[in-house]
């Protein structure tokens, strides 16, 4: 199973972190850290993270209360962040909330 995506599914809450080496779809309801060092990570519209998102790529449909850190960040539209954002690029869609700093490049 080379390349698996792990997926999250709506329904499913969990209080902790998580840790992830290849794609991860989460629709679900997290409350702690995700993170994977070159890993993609899809938040869906219906999931809602409240703790920091450290991967490769993400992308944001859903809500995240904390700070991404990523290679690749995309906000889609009916995103919402609430806080920053450190990433060497940045796609924001019309329609995506952000509230927090944002630190592009490097």
């Amino acid at each position: 199973m080379a390349n698996a995506t792990n997926v999250l599914a709506n329904g499913i809450e969990i209080k902790g972190s998580i840790k992830f080496t290849n794609d991860m779809v989460i629709d679900g309801k997290i409350e702690g850290e995700i993170i994977s060092d070159k890993g993609k990570v899809t938040i869906g519209e219906n999931a809602q993270v409240d703790g920091d998102v450290q991967a490769g790529e993400v992308k944001l449909f859903g809500k995240v209360k904390g700070t991404i850190t990523s290679e690749r960040c995309e906000l889609k539209t009916n995103s919402k962040l609430d806080g920053d954002i450190k990433t060497k690029m940045l796609s924001m869609e019309e329609g995506a909330v952000l509230s927090g700093r944002t630190e592009i490049g490097g």
